[in-house]
């Protein structure tokens, strides 16, 4: 029961710090708000003078681009106003403590994304719920293309798990090298389709991040919502991104193993 507990406890730490900052939320609601309005404006405006794109219609465009805003909430959560954050603690030498606790660093670090990707999901429905209801954003065309989109959203947090551990993993290699992971996560969020679909993309750049997770973790879940991938072609897109987060576990796995032996505790 102490575990389960310590578990609830640790998952708890990123809404907590939140709850107990408004600022904070009020923050993130603005920010929200505002990229919203942007992005919904800036389609519009590009799609003024035709009504498709790279076999995207306005309203799947602009459907994709509000989802992708609101995503950011699941994607972005900032641990640093805590300083709980791999690269952090690192340079402060408190990162011994995550192999000292009784939990081990991987279950701390898993349950820690758990509870923010918890909390990141409620602002994403609440959100996703009023696009809906203002016509923001369009409901997917059948009832599958909804559940198929779900799962496939689901797989893609569990493939973003697994980069951005990967990510910090490296942190324990470069140690203070903060330019390269800002290199790593623009590299991430532009390949994922964060800032623009992928298919207004030249032919090559969409091979080349066929081959990488990155597209496996927002891309594909948002392409099969708003129906730029068949429903039909569902089924090898979900294959991929299981066969990802299979790989990348195994990596990470490794990783941390390797990780744990470069951490050195002095004194006890």
């Amino acid at each position: 029961m102490a575990i389960n507990t310590s578990s609830v406890r640790v998952a708890w730490i990123t809404p907590l710090g939140e709850l107990l900052a408004p600022p904070r939320i009020t923050a993130g609601l603005l920010r929200l708000l505002v990229q919203t309005v942007l992005v919904v404006a800036l389609w519009r405006g590009l799609y003024a003078d035709t009504e498709v794109k790279a076999g995207l219609t306005r309203e799947q465009a602009v459907s994709y681009a509000v989802l992708a805003v609101l995503a950011s909430r699941i994607r972005n959560l900032d641990r640093s106003a805590s300083r709980d954050e791999v690269i952090q603690h690192l340079h402060f030498g408190t990162i011994v403590y995550w192999f000292l606790r009784p939990i081990p660093p991987q279950r701390y670090y898993a349950l820690r994304a758990l509870g923010d990707q918890a909390y990141g999901l409620i602002w994403l429905l609440s959100g996703y719920a009023l696009c809906l209801a203002t016509g923001v954003v369009e409901l997917p065309a059948s009832p599958e293309g909804a559940a198929v989109a779900a799962l496939s959203l689901l797989l893609g947090q569990w493939v973003l798990y697994y980069v951005m551990l990967l990510i910090d993993l490296l942190c324990f290699w470069t140690l203070r090298n903060q330019a390269a992971l800002l290199i790593l996560v623009f590299a991430q969020n532009l390949l994922s389709g964060v800032y623009a679909p992928l298919w207004y993309f030249p032919d090559w750049f969409i091979t080349m991040s066929g081959f990488l997770p990155f597209q496996a973790t927002l891309a594909v879940p948002l392409s099969l919502y708003v129906g730029r991938i068949p429903l039909h072609d569902a089924l090898p897109q979900l294959a991929v991104q299981a066969g990802w987060v299979v790989l990348l576990a195994v990596l990470t796995r490794l990783l941390w193993h390797r990780a744990a032996r470069r951490v050195v505790s002095q004194g006890g």
